[in-house]
């Protein structure tokens, strides 16, 4: 389990008051809201920021961090992860689990059948596609839908799919 998690990046500056914009890699864009402290991750470290004000245009969060008051100060951290720790990452409902917690899981076939291994999560428009590295270093996309993913155990490890026709 990870101890810090990705909310969003850095992907250019805003206005010339210090301002970033930022990519969201979360589900609500909403959560950027209460956010008050991240970690941004410079590729040497992490530095802790405090976050002073937030605004959206369109699929991205404006955020004002304290200390970065010019364009030039905050620039060079373009591109860069801005991360959270589990404490100050939203809450869970019954049921959900971040993405970066089942990455490695086996999976299994509702028959019982090794699959492979949970390799990566794509997000797409309608639904996630859970990207399985089979044995054989091919890949199987299965749809994060109630008919194929019909189990997944965080105690176990293990994710159940049923293999609808024409995934194999």
């Amino acid at each position: 389990m990870e101890d810090l998690l990705r909310v969003g990046v850095i992907s250019s500056v805003h206005g010339i008051r210090g301002e970033v914009k930022v990519f969201p890699t979360t589900d609500d864009i909403g959560r950027f809201e209460e956010l008050k402290e991240v970690m941004l991750d410079t590729g040497k470290g992490l530095i802790p920021l405090t976050v002073e004000g937030v605004k959206f245009f369109k699929q991205f969060a404006i955020l004002k961090i304290k200390g970065y008051d010019t364009i030039e100060s905050i620039e060079r951290y373009k591109g860069r992860d801005l991360l959270v720790t589990r404490e100050n990452a939203v809450e869970l409902a019954e049921g959900e689990f971040f993405i970066c917690d089942i990455l490695g899981f086996s999976v299994v076939s509702t028959e019982g059948e090794e699959l492979g291994i949970l390799d990566d999560v794509m997000e797409t428009g309608a639904n996630d596609v859970f990207v399985v590295k089979k044995p054989d270093g091919k890949e199987l996309l299965l749809p994060y839908i109630d008919e194929c993913i019909r189990e997944i155990s965080l105690k176990e490890k293990k994710i159940t799919a049923y293999l609808m026709p024409g995934l194999e």
